[in-house]
């Protein structure tokens, strides 16, 4: 698995009713507002973009009031100072590369602030296109297999050979437990990547193939990986990463780390 679609998922099966709401709120709000600024309209059907995000708002239950304001903002119709995109590039613990995509009204504090958490935890950023040639844009959508993980490996990789040949460049299987601690019905899902450009068009031939899809979004995808052998080292790099995501400015975070199964 590669570091991005690894941390994400260790984070939903950490619980997503770990993230404060308030903040999770914030952080969609302003996703909303920058694909509102960026698409020109705020109407999901012209505007792809808002159409994903606006996604991510239906599972946090975001308020429609909040998805309305921070959509006027994106207009410039609402109250508030312009907001921008950012993007970071450093190195972590053990070198490992990673890449902060944030919003920010404030440029000068957020790079402070991600430069300090970077070098109070061994690392530190980097200049322009030093990490960034490490990550391929890519679509990728999160999908849910047409029965529970309790069947064979064969189905398995039935399945996964069906999203191949429905057009997937890739595909990652993993399992993910019910937040509700049921034992015994984990549940099978897969990551499939595809081009950016495929990604409706994708998310559209896997659910009439009869899965499940979770969610669809454009991600920077490693095209090279450090191997993580070690638990001491392993937390750290976890550790770092979620600290970073707990910065407000921040939205994504992207990694190159591959930490074995049995370490996690």
């Amino acid at each position: 698995m590669s570091g991005h679609s690894k941390w994400s998922t260790i984070k939903r099966q950490k619980g997503a009713a770990d993230i404060k709401r308030g903040q999770t709120f914030t952080k969609v709000a302003n996703a909303i507002t920058i694909a509102t600024k960026m698409g020109g309209s705020g109407d999901p059907e012209s505007n792809p973009r808002l159409r994903m995000v606006m996604d991510a708002a239906r599972v946090v239950n975001m308020p429609k009031d909040n998805v309305q304001r921070a959509i006027d903002r994106g207009l410039g119709k609402g109250e508030g100072g312009a907001l921008d995109e950012v993007l970071y590039e450093g190195f972590g613990p053990s070198k490992v590369a990673f890449l902060v995509e944030g919003v920010t009204d404030n440029k000068l504090r957020t790079l402070q602030e991600v430069k300090s958490l970077f070098e109070r935890n061994g690392g530190s950023l980097a200049g322009q296109g030093s990490v960034a040639y490490m990550f391929d844009r890519k679509g990728e959508i999160r999908v849910k297999g047409k029965g529970l993980a309790s069947r064979s490996e064969g189905s398995k990789d039935e399945e996964m050979l069906e999203l191949i040949d429905l057009g997937a460049e890739d595909v990652e299987d993993y399992l993910e437990e019910p937040f509700d601690g049921t034992q015994g019905k984990n549940i099978q899902k897969y990551l499939v990547y595809v081009d950016g450009s495929e990604l409706n068009t994708m998310s559209t031939k896997i659910t009439q193939a009869g899965f499940g899809v979770e969610s669809s979004e454009v991600v920077l995808k490693p095209n090279s990986l450090v191997q993580i052998n070690d638990k001491e080292t392993a937390q750290k790099v976890l550790e770092f990463a979620e600290k970073l995501e707990e910065l407000d400015d921040v939205q994504k975070v992207y990694s190159n780390f591959d930490i074995p199964q049995e370490l996690l």
